[in-house]
C-alpha cells in the first residue's frame, strides 16, 4: 500500500513542487493551502491524479485529516519579506499555531514530521558561512521579527516534540531559492529583477549592493528535503547552494542573461536585512549525500523562461502583489 504525506502550503512556490516529487515517487499527497500567498494554478496540473486531494483550509485552527497519514511536511508561511510585513500575525500563528496542530496531528497519526526552517534563523549574520551550531543575531522585535521568531519558535516545539513525545522529527534550514511558480511581484531579489528586467525599468538594489546572497534552485532543494525527510536524523540540516554572490554582480548577471541594458539605482537598506547569506553544507553532505547540482547560469536560465513567457499583462500586474484584505 504506498504511503500517504500531508503538505501544508501545497499551492505556494516549494509546496507545489514537493506535491510534484512525491506524486512522483508513487505517495498518495494530501495538500493543504490557505490561498493567501499560495495559487492553485500552482497544482491545478494535479487535480485529475487520483493520488492527489487537496483541502482549503488554515492549519492555524484545528486541523483534520481523515486515515492514516505516514509523514507531514509543514510549510505553510508566507515567505517573503513583502508578504509577513503584510500580514504579520497570520505569519507568527501559522509559524506558532500551526506547527503545534500539525505536531498534533503527527502524533496522532503517529506520522514522521519535517518542517521547512530558513536561513533566516540565523538573522544578521556575525559568523559567515552559516553552520547549524550557529545560534543567530536576530533582532525579536524588529520588524522582521514576525517571521525570523515564528520560524525559531517552529524549530524550539518541534523539537520539544521530538524530545517529549518521542516524535519523528526533520528540520530543514532552506536558503535562498528560486525557480519557476516563483511570484514575480513577492518583494525578492531575483523575481524583482527579471520582472524589472522584462519591463524595460532599472533594476532596484536595496543597499550598497555589497550584500551577499546564494541562490539555490528548486529541483536541488527538494532532492535535499526529500532526503532529510528520509534519513533519520534528527536535528537542522541547511539546505542550500554555497555560491555566494553579491547584488551589484548578481545585477549584473541579470542584465547579460535578458539582453537588457538599464541602470541600476540604489535605495536605503531595509531594517535588519542581513548583509550576508551563505549556507554551511557539511552536514547535508555528510548525512544527506547531497550537495547542489543546477548551476546558477543553468537554474537562471529555466527561471528566465518561465517569465518569459508571461503575458505583457501579467508582467505589468499588481495582482501578484497581494494585498490581503481579505484575510484580515
Amino acid at each position: 500500500m504506498s504511503k500517504r504525506v500531508l503538505i501544508t502550503g501545497a499551492a505556494g512556490f516549494l509546496g507545489s513542487h514537493l506535491c510534484d516529487r512525491f506524486i512522483a515517487e508513487g505517495f498518495q499527497v494530501v495538500g493543504m493551502d490557505n490561498l493567501i500567498t499560495g495559487d492553485i494554478k500552482n497544482i491545478e496540473h494535479l487535480f485529475p491524479n487520483k493520488n492527489f486531494e487537496f483541502y482549503n483550509h488554515d492549519v492555524s485552527n484545528y486541523v483534520h485529516v481523515a486515515g492514516k497519514l505516514d509523514y507531514i511536511l509543514h510549510f505553510a508561511s508566507p515567505a517573503s519579506p513583502i508578504d509577513y510585513l503584510k500580514i504579520p500575525i497570520q505569519t507568527l500563528k501559522v509559524g506558532s499555531l500551526g506547527t503545534h496542530n500539525l505536531l498534533g496531528l503527527a502524533k496522532e497519526k503517529k506520522a514522521r514530521f519535517l518542517i521547512a526552517s530558513t536561513s533566516e534563523v540565523y538573522g544578521d549574520p556575525t559568523v559567515h558561512p552559516q553552520p547549524e551550531e550557529y545560534w543567530g543575531n536576530v533582532n525579536p522585535v524588529g520588524p522582521r521579527s514576525v517571521y525570523d521568531e515564528a520560524k525559531r519558535f517552529q524549530e524550539a516545539i518541534t523539537m520539544a516534540y521530538h524530545t517529549f513525545h518521542g516524535l519523528e522529527t526533520r528540520i530543514v534550514r532552506i536558503f535562498n531559492t528560486y525557480g519557476p511558480r516563483m511570484r514575480l511581484n513577492d518583494g525578492r531579489v531575483l523575481p524583482a529583477f527579471i520582472g524589472q528586467a522584462l519591463r524595460g525599468e532599472d533594476l532596484t538594489i536595496f543597499g550598497d549592493g555589497t550584500q551577499t546572497r546564494s541562490f539555490c534552485y528548486v529541483d536541488d532543494l527538494i532532492e535535499g528535503i526529500y532526503r532529510l525527510l528520509m534519513s533519520d536524523y534528527a536535528y537542522p540540516v541547511n539546505i542550500g547552494n554555497p555560491n555566494e554572490i553579491t547584488m551589484n554582480d548578481f545585477a549584473q548577471e541579470i542584465i547579460k542573461l535578458t539582453g537588457t541594458d538599464q541602470k541600476i539605482i540604489y535605495l536605503p537598506l531595509p531594517q535588519d536585512d542581513p548583509k550576508q547569506r551563505q549556507p554551511e553544507i557539511t552536514k547535508a553532505k555528510a548525512v544527506l549525500d547531497w550537495e547542489p547540482k543546477v548551476s546558477r547560469q543553468e537554474g537562471l536560465k529555466i527561471t528566465y523562461d518561465y517569465f518569459r513567457n508571461f503575458t505583457k499583462e501579467q508582467l505589468d500586474s499588481t495582482k501578484n502583489n497581494k494585498d490581503f484584505v481579505s484575510a484580515l
